[in-house]
């Protein structure tokens, strides 16, 4: 990147949202399925697994299920598209002039403290997908996409419990 070259102006999220619903459709129409990441979470740990310890994996009841008859869980839709939000990130990171490494944070807190708040987040954002039968985007998106009650219930549930955790970690980013 160009030092000199100055960083473009985020995309309109309306417009934003409107693509990634159209992303959303062509998702069911190709794939048949809907969206969502944390199943191609759930591939990579039952690959770990399965790499580092076979035979508990085919023993074990969540794991077989997805290694069985010589199923590779990486080939799942779900991990080519996280791969293709990883690199589309950093192709667009690249052509917009953000692509640089930085922890952002508030001047009330330090980067370290970040790190740990975001990973602390994940790990309980992971718990709660598993837990939920799914993601933000596979439970909620996906499956309001359908007119699921699940989904509709799941949307009300993440972004309402965000919602109330706000008060109380906003201090931290504000």
């Amino acid at each position: 990147m160009n030092s000199n070259m100055e960083a473009k102006k985020y995309m309109n999220p309306y417009l934003a949202g409107f693509i990634l619903g159209l992303a959303l459709i062509a998702s069911f129409y190709f794939s048949g399925r809907g969206v969502g990441a944390s199943g191609a979470v759930k591939s990579t740990v039952t690959t770990v697994v399965n790499t580092i310890a076979p035979e508990h994996a085919q023993d074990s009841h969540f794991y077989g299920k997805y290694i069985k008859g010589g199923k590779n869980p990486m080939n799942a839709w779900l991990v080519f598209e996280i791969l293709g939000v990883i690199f589309g990130g950093l192709i667009s990171g690249a052509l917009s002039g953000r692509l640089k490494f930085t922890i952002e944070h508030s001047p009330k807190i330090t980067a370290k403290t970040r790190i740990i708040l975001a990973i602390s987040g994940g790990f309980f954002v992971g718990i709660g997908a598993s837990l939920g039968r799914g993601c933000a985007s596979g439970a909620a998106m996906s499956g309001m996409a359908v007119l699921s009650t699940a989904g509709f219930i799941s949307f009300m549930a993440i972004f309402g419990g965000a919602f109330l955790f706000a008060y109380f970690f906003r201090k931290l980013w504000i």
